[in-house]
Formats: structure tokens, sequence, C-alpha cells
């Protein structure tokens, strides 16, 4: 008999995300108007290390939901769909290494240290303005973004906003963190 991994889910913690996401799905129509459920859910009960990892996003404040389909891939894709930031999420500087350069006040995680035992990607600047043609996010808070390699290499990060009717995106220290900033995942099943 094979022992169940750590990323596994129970069969009722199964049945209840996929009720919720079902919910969600049916309550936010415009995010995917051309995608049918019954598809996603197949999908979703196929894959249970990938609904492993939308449970992580649902537990730490995310809402993922359904934001297109992926025709190469034959993937659908979830983004973090909270209104803000999620709050799990939060006060973490960007990745593992500036985590580690840190000497005083650390956070007690890092962005993309995180997102990677969520088993999920941080969201990128286009992704980021992509998700924000489907509603009003991060009038409050901000986001960590993937940030290209050429500006990490620098020392520094992307992160986004929403303010003004209009999204921002502004640089950063990667060690830097705040209370109102965490990140915004993608996934794809």
């Amino acid at each position: 008999m094979q022992k169940p991994s750590k990323k596994d889910l129970t069969l009722k913690q199964s049945e209840e995300l996929i009720a919720i996401l079902k919910a969600r799905f049916g309550k936010h129509t415009d995010r995917h108007p051309s995608i049918s459920w019954s598809k996603v859910q197949l999908k979703l009960e196929a894959n249970p290390e990938k609904l492993w990892s939308l449970h992580q996003m649902e537990e730490t404040g995310g809402e993922p939901d359904v934001v297109g389909f992926d025709k190469k891939t034959n993937e659908y894709i979830f983004y973090d769909c909270s209104e803000e930031s999620p709050k799990g999420r939060r006060s973490f500087c960007y990745d593992p290494e500036a985590l580690e350069a840190r000497k005083e006040h650390k956070p007690k995680h890092s962005a993309i240290g995180m997102a990677s035992e969520m088993g999920i990607e941080l969201l990128t600047e286009d992704q980021y303005r992509e998700l924000q043609q489907l509603g009003n996010f991060e009038s409050k808070t901000s986001s960590w973004l993937k940030t290209p390699d050429t500006i990490r290499k620098l020392g520094g990060a992307i992160f986004g906003d929403f303010r003004f009717n209009t999204v921002f995106v502004y640089h950063n220290g990667v060690q830097s963190y705040y209370g109102g900033r965490g990140f915004r995942g993608a996934l794809k099943v």
C-alpha cells in the first residue's frame, strides 16, 4: 500500500475545494465566458497534485478562479482572484536568496520560495495586466511579480498595484517586505 504524500488531499477536502471552485466559477462567468465547468472539473479530478496547489492558493486567501485556456498545452489557467493580495502571503521578501541575505528583521518567507512550495508561479507583469482586465484588484495592497533576470541580477524585483484606474508596476530591492505586499499565483491544470 502506498503511503499518502504530504501533498495529497483527503476525499472530503477535494470535494469541498471543487465545490468552492465551482461556485466561484459560476459567480464570475465574465472571467471565462467560453469555458465549461464540467471540462474544468474533469481536469481537476484527473490532476490531484494540481488540486493540492489550488487548495494551497485557497487556504492562503487567493480565491483562485479560471481565467483562460491554453490551447497549446490543453490546460486551464487559474489566477488568484482575491480582491486584494492574498492575506496569507503578505510581508515576504522576493526570493530565498533575499531572505538568506537579510541579517535583521527577516520576514517569515519569500514570495518565490512559498510559490515554489505551493506548486504555483508568481504572475508575470503581462499576466497581472490581464488579471486587471477582469475586475478591480489590488486597490489597497500590492503584489510581487515574476521579475526578469536582468533586474533580479541587479538586486531588484518588480511589483504591481492598481490605483487611479491604472495598473502601476514599480521596483524595489529584493530584501524589502511590507505588510500590504504579497504575491498572486498562476497555475495551469
